[in-house]
């Protein structure tokens, strides 16, 4: 069993996603505890939050107040609601909630079953509940829970997905080569990337940035790679670290066997790639709608511009296949220079774009589901307003943080209804 735990600002986004569920034949309230019931046993994402009132009232100064978990179950486990039940009690309860008021949600729009454990992280008393390694105190009640209901136990791949904190650096906080590590040890192991320029493409969501260096030493060149911090402007704000610091599987000799073995399984992830960015071209010219639509596909994109403010490189990075492109290695129709024209004041007729494909306007956003959420190792938020430029992304990581990547979606798509309402 894999639990996610997320943090956020907004309890009543978390309470009026999963009752879109309920109300959708989608799920169910399996429990309340320590909460207010209604006579029916029927529910408004509003009642339910005002059980929540009296602790967000006191709370002193915890800016992330909501906390929204989810315990997933092997697909092969069949587990009662009564044992569904249990199981979200005792997790809760040994990882220090026992005593707070939380709902329990049951998901069963997919073919696994999993459960959805709403709650706030502030007490009666408006004081933040401690959360010292709680990511390792969850791993531990998980395997404990496993054995005692005979569930599946979850694969080390699985763990580990679920539990690397890949944040952006934050150099205000310190301890950057600790930082640098716990998100550059771990790429290769996940994304395929063919150049040094598309690595840096990947590491800038996480305010990093890679340099090849070649000096002339005893009449031999050596060559090797350092990483630095960057700033939210995507300045270099840290002395260098040389890649052994962070192991020989991020250094020029092993990202370079790395690009080789990437470029042999790529065919397919272009493929898919392709299709959605030129809906995007076709749909949404201008560049922040064109970033938006990809981002809800769960695809990144970073552009380089010159000092003239002009387009000399783009960048995608498909978190569903784990690959990272370069535009021009895509295609011609994909190359810097196309993009310029695109998003400049005098465009590119959609007309000129080399095989475009044809898009049914009311089905070129699909419905979001398990196999279009955004991806869920990065787990985005829904925060399209810092995009532009070379390492901006860190808002797109960090705002509003959750682990629910449809949790994400729905918040997004909420919010684009009220502005379209307003416009």
């Amino acid at each position: 069993m894999i639990a996610k735990i997320g943090r956020g600002t907004n309890i009543y986004g978390a309470l009026l996603y999963n009752h879109s569920k309920v109300l959708a034949d989608n799920g169910a309230i399996l429990h309340l505890h320590n909460m207010k019931e209604t006579a029916d046993g029927n529910y408004t994402a509003m009642q339910l939050l005002s059980s929540f009132a009296p602790y967000l009232v006191a709370n002193k100064n915890t800016e992330k107040t909501a906390l929204h978990i989810s315990l997933n179950p092997d697909p092969a486990d069949i587990i009662s609601d009564e044992d569904y039940i249990k199981i979200a009690e005792e997790y809760m309860r040994k990882l220090g909630y026992g005593e707070q008021p939380y709902v329990i949600f049951k998901h069963t729009d997919i073919e696994r079953s999993h459960i959805h454990i709403v709650s706030t992280t502030v007490d009666r008393k408006g004081i933040k509940i401690p959360d010292s390694f709680e990511k390792k105190k969850s791993v531990d009640i998980c395997r404990e829970l496993e054995a005692k209901f005979n569930l599946s136990p979850a694969t080390e791949k699985q763990l580990l997905d679920s539990s690397i904190p890949l944040n952006p650096v934050n150099y205000s906080k310190g301890n950057i080569k600790a930082q640098i590590a716990s998100v550059v040890r771990y790429l290769p192991k996940y994304y395929q990337f063919q150049t040094l320029g598309s690595y840096n493409a990947l590491l800038s969501l996480f305010n990093i940035t890679s340099e090849h260096i070649k000096k002339e030493y005893k009449g031999e060149i050596k060559e090797g790679l350092v990483y630095f911090a960057m700033d939210e402007n995507g300045n270099k704000v840290s002395n260098l670290f040389k890649s052994s610091l962070f192991g020989k599987q991020v250094g020029l000799k092993e990202l370079r066997t790395h690009f080789d073995k990437s470029r042999t399984n790529s065919a397919a992830a272009k493929s898919s790639l392709t299709e959605f960015i030129l809906q995007a071209m076709q749909l949404n010219p201008d560049e922040k709608n064109f970033k938006d639509y990809l981002i809800q596909h769960g695809i990144n994109t970073v552009i380089r511009r010159n000092e003239q403010n002009r387009i000399y490189g783009i960048t995608f990075i498909d978190h569903n296949t784990k690959n990272v492109f370069n535009g021009s290695q895509l295609g011609k129709q994909f190359s810097a220079n196309v993009f310029q024209d695109l998003f400049s004041s005098s465009g590119l007729k959609l007309s000129e774009m080399a095989q475009p494909i044809l898009i049914n306007p009311t089905n070129s956003i699909k419905n979001t589901s398990t196999t279009d959420a955004l991806h869920p190792f990065f787990d985005f938020m829904m925060n399209l307003s810092n995009l532009d430029g070379f390492g901006l992304l860190d808002s797109l990581l960090l705002g509003g943080f959750s682990e629910e990547p449809e949790e994400q979606a729905f918040e997004y798509n909420m919010k684009r209804k009220k502005r379209n309402k307003r416009t």
